[in-house]
This record gives structure tokens, C-alpha cells and sequence, in this order.
């Protein structure tokens, strides 16, 4: 078969004869052909047919354990993480609620000696950003419905069960098993009924009887079940950047030592030998008395080595702008002034929005739970998701990430006014729509106001306005003359 295409032959049908009871009878073969296998063959994946999203268990725990080290350790780490946390909830959270009642089981939640949300939530918030899930077992008092919460480690999750029906859907929760070799089941709290689940899902959560738990992620993926780390995009760098400066002290160590280099002129091999054994170093300050046959020089390693102070900085910002952090908030000023700096900051105040939006939303969910076994304890109607009463809906109020210089506002305001009166007057443009205008620029002062209601406001003082300023009787004016006159 030597130099005979193999693989133009594998699939011709080869034919051989035998002969059985003086009947010939026709047998079709094929010729045996095998195929080499690489020895990694198993571990390739097909890019577009896997909708696992997933980091494998064992790099889900390392990069976990990596980004508290680099929390620790890590000065640039150290900001990214500690800078978004800081502007977010430095002035503190407060979580409001029209109902007396609810804003009452809601303060004794926050208050609680267990929960110490003042205190526990910056750890959470930050644990959140360094581990990139959270998961927060509910304790829940049988007689009038008061809310705990515990803490599950994200190293202790084994398993994010999802919805069969719904992947986007987190189910329940499985830790790892404990000493005794067994594993606990947490049921996700959602703030609805079991029967926004089909059966079949409903079936899987009744046996998740270990307890209940909210689980949040951030950096995560529809088809993915676990979050991750704002530092895993950043990691591999940082350690080089910390290598980098790392060298760079050795390289300047090195820099500093000298050598004292000694010529003796005219001597032999066996007077330099000898004289090499009595010679030592001199002590700083002492003085040193030789005749012109001897030489002494100070020498220092001539490295070569470059300014390396734009290199440090090209690693300190391919960090920095990975975490939208402008280098000026590291101590890079560059060719920064205010103004630039005001406008450099934008896209970080967005993407700390962001993340600051995921948080209102991770603490209203909470406190939905919280309100939720408090109606529940009492044998009252729990908050409907398709119709909530809007005294029940909690809102959580963030202060300000920035103090806002209003003067550029206060003088825009005073111009669009003016803008939107000579407007009505030349009649191209309506009452409501001048008001809806200003109130945008007034919102931008931190006023925020319903146009239309406020224009029935004031058009409702401006008639009561008229009617105390109507005038009085000509003819009780004219007697009041002439009782005067008289």
C-alpha cells in the first residue's frame, strides 16, 4: 500500500468470494483505517457549542483567594477596590418607607445587634466586589417575623442550582459538604409566590431544606451561575507591576554599591598578592596616606539602564484604566488641571453608578424580605410584584458621590427662565413644556418637582393672588372723600 492514498481507499468496497454448499455468495468488507489522536484531544472544546459560562470550581476558589491577596497587598489593588466603596457609602445608606409600621420593622432590621447593617455593609459591599457573589443565609423569627441575616463564605458554595426551565434563575444553594461528608441546600428567597416557578422547578426548591438565602452576583452572565472578581481582568498586571517595582529596588540597590578599585604601579604578581591581603576598606571619615605607586578609586556598576519612570507608568495605567480609575486618583498627575480632571472623572462616576444601582436594588430586595415576614407573621397580605402597595415599597437613598458646583446650574436657570417667558409671550411655546424645561435644569440643582402639578400650583396662586388684590367700590371711595372733605 506504500505510496497509495489511504483515505481515497477507506471507502471502496473491497469484494470476496467463498463458496458454502455449491451456492456462491458475495460478502462486502471494508479495509480496516484508524486515525491518530492527540494526547490533549479530550481537553479542546468547541467555542460555539458550550454554554457553560463558568469558571472551573478550582479557578472560581483561586481567583478568590488571589484577589484578597491582592487586596492586602497590592497599593493600586488595594484603591480599586477601597475608592468605588468609599464614594458609594462614606456618608452612609438609609432605606426609606412611607408605612409607619413597615419603616419601624425595617429600622429594628438594620439596627439589630446581629445584622449592624451600618458597620456589616461596607464589609459586604467590598467582600461582593473582591469575590464577586454574595450569599446571605435568613434567619427569621416564627412569632413576629424578624429578619437576620448570616453569612455563607463563597469558598463553602459547592453548586449555584439554577431553574431547569429558566438558566438566567437562581434556585438554590449547595455547600460543600462538612465533616460529616453532607451538604446543605439553601432555597433563594424571591419576593413573590412559588407559583411564578412551574412544578417541576417548585418540586426541586421544596427539597432545599436546610434554610433559605439571598445570593447576588456582579461581572456575571446570563448563562453563567457564578459572579466574579472586579480584580480578575487585573491580576496577571498587578503582579507584574508589583515585580516591576520590586526589580526596580534591587536594580537601585545596586545602583548605590560601589567598589574600591587599587593599581599599584610597577609591581610585581607576588607584591600585588601580598598587598591585596593586608589592604581593607576604609571606615567613612578616616584618612588614607599613600605614595604615587598606589591608586585608589571608588567604582560604580554602570547598569545602562533607562528612566524607568514612564515604564512604571505605562503598567500603573493599563491597571488604573482597566478599573476606570483616572491616574490623578493614584498620584499621577500628569498634564491634568481641575478642569480636565472634572471631565476625566465622568466615566468613573458612571460605572460607579452602576454598580451603585445594583446595590439599591440588592438592598430593596432585602428589604422587601424583611417587610414580607413582618406581614406575613401578622397574618397580612405580603407585598403583590404586579400590584405593590406603594406605601410598602422600600427606597434606598445613596448620598451624593460628588459635591456638585451649582453655580454653572443656578446660572443656566436664571437664562432658560427668561427664555421660557419671552417664549410664552411670543407664543411658540406652551406653559406646561416652559415648566418641563426648567424643571430640568432644577433637578440638576438636586430640585426635582411634577411639572404639570406644579403648574396647577402656581396658577391656583396666582388666582388666589388676583382676588386679594381686587379693587375696592368707586363708591365707597367717593364717601370716604367727602366724610373727609367735611
Amino acid at each position: 500500500m506504500n505510496g497509495i492514498n489511504v483515505s481515497l481507499l477507506q471507502n471502496l468496497p473491497v469484494v470476496g468470494k467463498y463458496f458454502e454448499s455449491d451456492t456462491e455468495q458475495t460478502t462486502e468488507f471494508r479495509e480496516a483505517f484508524g486515525v491518530t489522536i492527540d494526547d490533549d484531544e479530550s481537553e479542546w472544546r468547541s467555542l460555539t457549542g458550550d454554554s457553560n459560562r463558568d469558571l472551573s470550581p478550582l479557578t472560581q476558589r483561586r481567583m478568590q483567594e488571589m484577589a484578597v491577596y491582592l487586596w492586602e497587598a497590592n497599593l493600586v489593588a488595594n484603591r480599586l477596590i477601597e475608592l468605588p466603596l468609599a464614594y458609594m457609602l462614606a456618608e452612609g445608606v438609609s432605606i426609606e418607607v412611607d408605612d409607619e409600621d413597615a419603616r419601624k420593622w425595617l429600622n429594628a432590621f438594620w439596627k439589630d445587634p446581629i445584622n449592624c447593617m451600618d458597620i456589616k455593609l461596607e464589609k459586604k459591599v467590598r467582600e461582593l466586589a473582591l469575590y464577586g457573589e454574595q450569599c446571605w443565609p435568613t434567619f427569621v423569627n416564627d412569632e413576629n417575623g424578624h429578619v437576620r441575616l448570616g453569612y455563607l463564605d463563597p469558598s463553602m458554595i459547592e453548586t449555584v442550582i439554577t431553574d431547569p426551565d429558566n438558566k438566567d434563575q437562581v434556585i438554590g444553594i449547595k455547600t460543600v459538604h462538612d465533616k460529616e461528608m453532607k451538604n446543605r441546600f439553601y432555597r433563594v428567597n424571591i419576593n413573590g409566590p412559588e407559583s411564578v416557578f412551574t412544578e417541576r422547578t417548585q418540586k426541586l426548591r421544596e427539597g432545599y431544606a436546610d434554610g433559605n438565602c439571598f445570593y447576588f452576583t456582579i461581572n456575571a452572565l446570563s448563562n453563567g451561575r457564578r459572579g466574579r472578581s472586579d480584580l480578575l481582568a487585573q491580576a496577571d498586571w498587578l503582579d507584574a507591576y508589583d515585580q516591576f517595582l520590586f526589580g526596580e529596588t534591587d536594580r537601585v540597590n545596586f545602583l548605590r554599591a560601589f567598589m574600591w578599585d587599587v593599581t599599584m604601579k610597577g609591581a610585581t604578581p607576588d607584591q600585588v598578592e601580598a598587598r591585596a591581603k593586608e589592604i581593607k576598606p576604609p571606615n567613612p571619615g578616616s584618612v588614607r596616606v599613600h605614595n604615587d605607586s598606589e591608586v585608589w578609586k571608588a567604582e560604580t556598576p554602570a547598569l545602562n539602564a533607562a528612566d524607568t519612570s514612564e515604564i512604571a507608568r505605562v503598567f500603573r495605567n493599563h491597571v488604573l484604566g482597566g478599573g476606570t480609575v483616572p491616574e490623578h486618583w493614584f498620584g499621577g498627575g500628569g498634564d491634568v488641571n481641575r478642569a480636565t480632571g472634572e471631565s476625566m472623572g465622568e466615566p468613573t462616576f458612571k460605572i460607579f453608578s452602576m454598580r451603585q444601582r445594583t446595590l439599591k436594588h440588592i438592598l430593596e430586595e432585602v428589604a422587601k424580605f424583611v417587610i414580607n415576614s413582618r406581614l406575613e407573621a401578622n397574618n397580612k397580605d405580603l407585598i403583590d410584584p404586579a400590584d405593590p402597595d406603594p406605601d410598602l415599597l422600600p427606597r434606598v437613598v445613596f448620598p451624593e458621590m460628588t459635591a456638585k458646583d451649582t453655580t454653572k446650574y443656578a446660572a443656566a436657570l436664571g437664562q432658560v427662565v427668561m427664555a421660557c417667558v419671552a417664549a410664552i409671550n411670543a407664543g411658540i411655546l406652551s406653559e406646561l413644556t416652559a415648566v418641563m424645561i426648567i424643571s430640568t435644569i432644577a433637578a440638576a440643582l438636586g430640585i426635582e418637582f411634577d411639572a404639570d402639578e406644579e403648574l396647577k400650583k402656581a396658577k391656583s396662586a396666582a388666582d388666589d393672588k388676583l382676588e386679594d388684590d381686587v379693587l375696592e367700590d368707586p363708591a365707597d371711595v367717593d364717601e370716604g372723600d367727602e366724610t373727609n372733605a367735611e
